[in-house]
């Protein structure tokens, strides 16, 4: 059953009361045309509950929009939705994707995350690229998607909103990966559903890594906004001793945006429930409105917190990933790495949930006590302790 309007209705009732579903639900295929963004073509979806989110087909696929019941839930950096064809992959340094960096999805990857560096390139067995230089996190996230389908799907009383692609990262005497995404999010739902694979297309041995960088922003990020999640551990934060201190902003309890802001990184270890299941939220009480990031660790073991309070660029990210923080270089060094062979893949599902009302919040706030608690102090000191990652 659909549930809208305070009720619920079958697939008959609901085709009873309107000539097409698009007067409640659906998606469509627009294309954006003014600025930095001209030419970039966007889904946008709305599930009739509130939620309204778009997905730029040709930014990977990922997010950028999203609001529920107008209030918006994902974060619009000053950069825009900038065209792919305006971004400098190497430009200043490698810091250049920040000039593309905005929405409430950032994809990273698909062989690289976190800061740039130079890794070795063996692999490859070209004798004039005995090494590839990495930029800020990845290629993946300014490559335009195939786009191999979208729409609405009946399955029995139920519809379920969609959209599929394929981005290719590829590159002659490189890598050739393929990302393969599905989006969902139910007719009448507060729910958004992302199941990625990430395929080994060509025939080297090929390294992988891969990180969402999910950012919220105002009014679900405001002052005394709270960070949820079942922490064992603090492992690493970028400010230790007193640094963070002099910012006046630990982990747990989030500020108003302040000037001259320097962004604060943590990496939480985190515990699951019986599933394997992870669960990350930010919470305004004041205003009921929260949001909720479903992961499984067997997929992203690591989980970093970002925080740019910065007036003017105000957002918290929540960062679930596939290596700690310490980088490319290490994660070949501790064994770390994931490898991938040709037609080898890895999975990542992940839901992202809307939080509405003190009931929701609540909710959510029991699910995550439920599988442990939270570190009381603002400032918890890092243990250092970066668990192995096995399996890879």
């Amino acid at each position: 059953m659909v549930a809208l309007n305070g009720r619920t209705y079958t697939r008959r009732e609901l085709a009873e009361r309107a000539g097409m579903l698009s007067q409640f639900a659906g998606v469509r295929l627009m294309e954006l045309s003014d600025g930095v963004e001209r030419g970039i073509r966007m889904l946008e979806f709305r599930t009739g509950s509130g939620l309204r989110f778009t997905a730029l087909v040709d930014r990977a696929l990922d997010i950028a929009d999203c609001e529920f019941k107008g209030q918006a839930i994902g974060w619009n950096s000053p950069a825009g939705f900038r065209h792919p064809g305006l971004h400098e992959y190497e430009g200043e340094g490698g810091l250049a994707w920040a000039r593309s960096f905005s929405g409430l999805l950032v994809t990273c990857g698909l062989d690289h995350i976190l800061f740039m560096n130079e890794v070795p390139a063996e692999s490859y067995v070209y004798g004039p690229k005995p090494t590839v230089s990495h930029s800020l996190h990845g290629r993946i996230g300014t490559i335009p998607a195939k786009l191999t389908g979208y729409g609405e799907e009946w399955r029995g009383d139920e519809c379920v909103l969609w959209a599929e692609g394929i981005v290719q990262q590829s590159a002659v005497f490189g890598e050739d990966l393929h990302l393969i995404r599905r989006i969902e999010a139910d007719v009448g739902g507060k729910e958004i559903r992302i199941s990625d694979r990430v395929v080994n297309h060509g025939f080297y041995k090929t390294p992988h890594m891969y990180c969402y960088h999910i950012n919220v922003g105002h009014p679900v990020l405001d002052e005394g906004s709270r960070y949820l999640a079942p922490i064992d551990d603090v492992v690493w934060a970028a400010h230790a001793g007193n640094e963070y201190r002099k910012q006046g902003v630990g982990y747990r309890t989030l500020s108003a945006p302040k000037l001259d802001f320097h962004e604060q990184v943590w990496q939480h270890e985190l515990a699951t429930d019986a599933e394997g299941k992870q669960f990350v939220a930010l919470v305004n009480d004041r205003v009921g409105l929260g949001f909720e990031v479903e992961t499984r660790k067997a997929q992203f073991p690591c989980l970093y917190e970002w925080q740019n309070l910065q007036a003017g660029q105000y957002a918290l990210g929540i960062e679930p990933s596939t290596n700690h923080v310490l980088g490319n270089n290490a994660a070949r060094e501790r064994g770390e790495m994931i490898w991938l062979q040709h037609g080898e893949e890895r999975r990542y599902d992940s839901t992202f949930r809307v939080l509405d009302g003190a009931a929701d919040i609540a909710a959510s706030e029991a699910r995550i006590r439920a599988i442990s608690g939270q570190p009381e102090d603002e400032y918890p000191t890092p243990s250092g302790n970066h668990v192995k990652i096995g399996g890879r």
